[in-house]
């Protein structure tokens, strides 16, 4: 079943008098949402008992949460010992995520650093193998884990390299960020036919069954030189990507991804949006 959501809580929570993330599916669910992330991109500092009230709410109401591992996580670190204080952080993630009810955890790859792209390709390559071990022995092997494309150019997750790394374990999930994406190749995701290129990339390399499943966050995202600026809303004309033409290769090749509105302030409303417009076209392809 395809989900939508939001990451985080936006303005409009906060707005109509909501204060407690423990609200949010709930809240989420009463917008027509059946999906939300929850972020741990500064550390993983939400108790147990919160994580297991937020996870309780969200299986009441339906919404499945996801939650993304610290942004400060580096599986190209030149240190083996600060690389695996990275898997640390992927695998406390996946523990905190069950407490969540949760089965996907997010997390960005790397970095390049100071080496070649292709040597920290392979070093992240070598870590996540690293990873997929500690999984097993964990027996977290039940959950998704989802390297994220990247938006900046010296970060490590194009398509390519994301698709490269989910062949090392069959847990390992893509979390395509088509604003990333967008950002990190200056706006090259317009017409249906772009989007449809990079899904078969996905397809092509990992399966139908598994692209089906993929992870998505979906945001407008402005760009300069190095890629990745900054998120925007919907409201922007500029930068893009629209999501409309991704919804219709979403319909024809019947993948079924929980998709996370990352959108500055505006998520849950975008979430919405992006929810109706592929209803629309869904219907429109059903007559």
């Amino acid at each position: 079943m395809i989900r939508f959501g939001p990451s985080g809580n936006s303005n409009a929570f906060y707005e109509q008098g909501h204060k407690s993330t423990t609200e949010a599916p709930a809240w989420c669910a009463a917008q027509g949402l059946n999906a939300y992330e929850y972020s741990f991109g500064r550390g993983i500092n939400v108790s147990d008992k919160k994580a297991n009230e937020i996870g309780a709410e969200g299986k009441k109401h339906d919404v499945a949460i996801s939650v993304h591992a610290p942004y400060y996580i580096n599986f190209a670190n030149p240190s083996d010992e600060m690389a695996q204080k990275s898997v640390g952080y992927v695998i406390n993630s996946a523990l905190k995520a069950k407490q969540f009810y949760g089965d996907r955890v997010v997390f960005h790859p790397s970095t390049v650093g100071k080496m070649s792209r292709a040597e920290a390709v392979a070093l992240t390559e070598k870590r996540l193998v690293w990873l997929a071990e500690e999984i097993r022995a964990a027996h977290l092997d039940d959950v998704w884990f989802c390297p994220e494309t990247m938006g900046k150019i010296n970060q490590i997750g194009d398509v390519e390299e994301i698709t490269r790394f989910c062949k090392i374990a069959d847990f390992y999930l893509p979390a395509i960020d088509f604003g990333h994406v967008n950002a990190r190749t200056y706006g090259s995701l317009k017409s249906a036919e772009d989007f449809e290129k990079l899904l078969l990339q996905v397809i092509n390399a990992l399966g139908q069954e598994r692209a089906s499943k993929m992870h998505v966050h979906f945001s407008k995202i402005e760009y300069s030189q190095g890629g990745e600026v900054r998120h925007l809303t919907f409201a922007d004309t500029v930068f893009g990507p629209e999501f409309a033409p991704l919804a219709k290769m979403l319909v024809k090749y019947k993948l079924q991804p929980v998709i996370i509105c990352e959108s500055d302030g505006t998520q849950s409303q975008d979430a919405v949006a992006m929810k109706n417009e592929y209803q629309r076209i869904l219907s429109e392809e059903a007559l």
